[in-house]
């Protein structure tokens, strides 16, 4: 039988909780037709848990993340739920496919991943994402795709981002091929996954940073098939208007966008 998690109430850990190594909600393994569904909130006081862990600057965790986190499943849904978590709110590792998102909202911390990809050998391809009415809170990043350098053959293909909503969003879009925390690998090679038919549709809200759109692809593998339309963000900063930056890709670009699409292509 299939996993059908249903969340109703407001999930307010204590702090004593983040001592158990088992704590997160994670799927790992093959998994068909997953469901997580719910009426309330996740809230996981990430900034308590990640103050007593250097993990992600170590590379040493021997705990299982705090956030939502899914590998190799395929035919799943994620809706109706509002998370406040430590890490991404949703992250999508390899093998995910035909997976629906939809009528979630995040914030504070980091927004929704695929990815990151490329750090291992043998990952299973990502493809077939749909996140539709998302919203968005004073996050880090808003959608991102991320890859690291360096990495083996992957593939991500047919992501499709639509409706979402960004509250003071940094960063609202990101392809991300050069992602390399605290500098744990050689970012001098560029990244072998191949990213395709990626769509940014209907993007709307504010911006905390200037550079709202940012599309950082393989100079080696370049990013095919990228197409943004209909984007508003508004910026109010003191830093000057908006703007978006791209490389190794030149987007298709339909609608009214703002930030401009990409008008600095390299």
């Amino acid at each position: 039988m299939p996993p059908n998690i249903l969340v109703f109430s407001y999930l307010n850990s204590p702090w004593c909780r983040f001592q158990h190594k088992n704590f997160g909600a994670k799927a790992d393994g093959k998994s068909d037709d997953t469901q997580v569904s719910g009426t309330e909130t996740f809230n996981d006081q990430g900034s308590l848990a990640w103050s007593q862990n250097n993990c992600a600057k170590t590379g040493t965790c021997n705990s299982l993340p705090i956030n939502l986190a899914f590998t190799s499943i395929t035919n799943s849904k994620i809706q109706d739920i509002n998370i406040k978590i430590g890490d991404d709110s949703v992250s999508l590792g390899d093998g995910s496919q035909q997976i629906n998102i939809e009528n979630v909202t995040c914030g504070p911390r980091h927004g929704i991943s695929v990815g990151s990809l490329g750090k291992y050998h043998d990952e299973q391809p990502v493809m077939g994402v749909t996140v539709r009415n998302y919203t968005l809170t004073s996050t880090t990043f808003g959608v991102r795709v991320k890859t690291w350098p360096n990495s083996p053959s992957g593939v991500a293909s047919y992501l499709d981002f639509e409706d979402i909503v960004m509250n003071n969003v940094s960063t609202c879009l990101l392809i991300d091929q050069e992602y390399c925390p605290y500098a744990q690998c050689n970012a001098e090679v560029p990244s072998r996954v191949k990213i395709s038919n990626v769509s940014f549709k209907n993007i709307r809200g504010t911006s905390a940073t200037k550079q709202a759109v940012k599309i950082i692809c393989s100079r080696s593998i370049p990013c095919q098939n990228v197409q943004i339309s209909d984007i508003s963000l508004q910026y109010n900063g003191k830093d000057g208007p908006i703007t978006s930056v791209c490389k190794n890709v030149k987007p298709s670009a339909f609608g009214k966008l703002n930030p401009p699409a990409c008008a600095n292509y390299n």
